[in-house]
């Protein structure tokens, strides 16, 4: 059972980064999807999410507007699309699954985590 996170790397400011979150071992089908990140010298911070059917999602104020998270689970992957990047955008982001979860702000809800993907946005 794991979840990866892949898709980060270096972008200019106002740069767009589509980040995937694939599942392997098991199915991605009912469980609501997270993503948090974390900045050099701060505490995780959620991002957003996805509810399990895919029909809700919910983003922090922050990147709300400017990311977009889906799901294709054919391909038993979630995505988080980062437009309009900023410089406080730059963190490690990982994906977390809740198991017929709504999606929650809280990372002990989680039962299974990635193992993050680095974002820097820099000129």
């Amino acid at each position: 059972v794991q979840l990866q996170a892949s898709g980060g790397g270096l972008v200019q400011p106002g740069g767009s980064l589509r980040l995937s979150c694939a599942a392997s071992g098991f199915t991605l089908d009912y469980y609501a999807i997270g993503w948090f990140r974390q900045a050099p010298g701060k505490e995780r911070e959620f991002v957003g999410s996805i509810y399990w059917s895919g029909d809700f999602t919910y983003y922090a104020d922050s990147v709300k507007g400017r990311f977009t998270i889906f799901r294709d689970n054919a391909k038993n992957t979630v995505y988080l699309q980062m437009n309009s990047l900023k410089s406080e955008d730059t963190a490690v982001y990982y994906c977390a699954a809740e198991i017929h979860g709504s999606g929650s702000e809280d990372p002990p809800k989680y039962n299974y985590w990635g193992q993050g993907t680095l974002v820097t946005v820099s000129s």
